[in-house]
């Protein structure tokens, strides 16, 4: 199985509980509920893509690096 894929669906859901401790309901006009979950999810994504590639990179990076 790919690496990438197992990060990505372990920090999909660490990206959304990150997500929960911002109170993100004063932004949004009222009876905007589908707008404001869809920001919520394509800014989780976002988040759990940019998580992935870094912790990927930073592996596969410093296994170039011999102390």
């Amino acid at each position: 199985m790919n690496v990438k894929l197992i990060l990505y669906i372990l920090t999909v859901p660490l990206s959304i509980f990150a997500l929960d401790s911002i109170k993100i309901n004063g932004i949004f006009k009222v009876n905007r509920v589908f707008q404001a979950r869809l920001l919520y999810l394509m800014v989780s994504l976002s988040l759990a893509y940019l998580f992935t590639s870094f912790l990927y990179d930073f592996v596969l990076n410093s296994k170039w690096i011999n102390f």
